[in-house]
């Protein structure tokens, strides 16, 4: 049977250029066709590593376009990541709340990291009922709720208060079926090979933090 994907060599020059045009009209016409704009909810979820970096990449692009935005990070707190450093120099575009302790296993205090669950996503909140900032990111939130620190429902409820043009962002491993179907944007992060588990390689600056 011959080959024709786009890239096979028995492909001639024309029948390729043919493929690339109507592969052309039918992107031109799907694009036409999506008139319209809304505020997203967005979720990164998955065991791969990445979810809150492709979520920073969202972060610097809203940035660029002189909009303002916020973070609240879940469960990190502890850390002082190098990418709030970064963010000072947008230090009037954006707002930045590392809340927690760091992980639950360094805390070992339940009450103690349902209250920090509870007031990041309090402070959220304060951000996503605001009209100002175009685009929220509740990172690592998806692990508060599995962990049981934080209702869906009043995570869900309060995503409904968003202002209709702007975007939030939930991140974190686990995300939870009902933050799943109302969602319009929704990426799981496959984990294949991962360095400290495979190599016993520990965290790196630039890499990981």
């Amino acid at each position: 049977m011959e080959d024709t994907t786009p890239n096979s060599p028995t492909l001639s020059d024309e029948q390729y250029r043919k493929k690339m045009q109507r592969r052309k009209e039918v992107q031109d016409k799907r694009i036409a066709q999506a008139s319209s704009e809304k505020g997203l909810i967005i979720v990164h979820t998955g065991n791969g590593k990445g979810k809150t970096t492709a979520a920073l990449g969202m972060i610097l692009r809203s940035l660029g376009h002189g909009y303002k935005v916020a973070i609240v990070q879940f469960i990190k707190g502890a850390w002082e990541p190098a990418e709030k450093n970064v963010f000072s120099f947008w230090e009037d575009q954006i707002e930045f709340y590392a809340m927690g302790e760091g992980f639950t296993w360094e805390t070992q205090d339940r009450d103690r990291d349902i209250d920090n669950a509870l007031t990041a996503w309090h402070k959220g909140l304060e951000y996503i009922k605001n009209p100002d900032f175009r685009l929220v990111l509740l990172d690592e939130i998806n692990i508060a709720i599995k962990l049981g620190y934080l209702p869906v429902e009043e995570v869900l409820a309060g995503l409904k208060q968003k202002p209709a043009d702007n975007h939030v962002i939930l991140t974190g491993r686990g995300a939870p079926t009902a933050l799943i179907e109302i969602s319009d944007l929704v990426t799981e992060m496959t984990l294949i090979k991962h360095p400290l588990r495979d190599q016993s390689v520990k965290a790196q600056p630039g890499i990981e933090y």
